[in-house]
């Protein structure tokens, strides 16, 4: 279930663009584009604009990933097919939620390829704080398993993949903003803390555990 959730990213277009925006968002606000989060225009080796752009470009990315997860299988039907085999519920949706989520570490990998820059021209070379870098990139990937499994359960509340991209972007602002924000700064200082950890956990394996008796109960009616 799983290599065929992710095989269907990667045989299609969906995976790379939202890898490839992604990178493309993050390098265009770093490098080209004026501002405070350009490291060239601040004259300042660092990367922490990588980590105040990357949470709300994954806002975007979560609710992208899974808007299709089951409305493109309710609306072809193959839903009822995939129902039919002996696979549990609970397995179908954790299967696809980790393919997602397969999906966005390989999007966060290149994020290391700034910290090689950002090293090379520092001064003196390799005067970076790489424990705060890792801290934040840890706090990436909770963060982005966090957005999932929220984006996940809007995905399921629907049939069109629209209003389940723009529930789940929506959902997940909130979200950060109100109760995932504090948690990833925390990170970000390259303090992991248990709590921050749990919370972030805590809230994927709820968007989880609550997407299994909505779409058994949505496909039922």
């Amino acid at each position: 279930m799983y290599r065929k959730e992710l095989s269907y990213y990667f045989s299609t277009p969906i995976a790379y663009i939202v890898i490839c925006l992604y990178v493309l968002g993050i390098s265009l606000f770093l490098w080209v584009l004026p501002g405070e989060w350009n490291i060239i225009d601040s004259g300042y080796a660092n990367a922490d604009g990588l980590f105040a752009i990357a949470p709300w470009l994954l806002i975007l990315v979560c609710p992208a990933l899974t808007m299709r997860l089951f409305a493109e299988e309710r609306q072809s039907g193959t839903w009822d097919i995939l129902r039919a085999q002996p696979i549990s519920l609970a397995r179908i949706v954790t299967m696809k939620y980790l393919a997602a989520l397969t999906v966005v570490t390989v999007a966060l990998l290149p994020c290391f390829v700034h910290l090689a820059i950002v090293s090379s021209i520092a001064e003196p070379v390799g005067n970076v704080d790489v424990g705060a870098y890792i801290g934040s990139m840890v706090g990436l990937l909770l963060l982005a398993a966090a957005l999932l499994g929220i984006s996940l359960l809007c995905a399921a509340s629907t049939t069109n993949q629209i209003v389940a991209f723009l529930m789940g972007a929506v959902v997940c602002f909130v979200l950060y903003w109100v109760l995932l924000q504090d948690h990833y700064t925390s990170l970000g200082r390259g303090i992991i803390d248990s709590r921050d950890v749990i919370c972030f956990l805590t809230t994927a394996i709820a968007g989880i555990l609550l997407t299994i008796p909505l779409i058994r109960h949505l496909t039922q009616l």
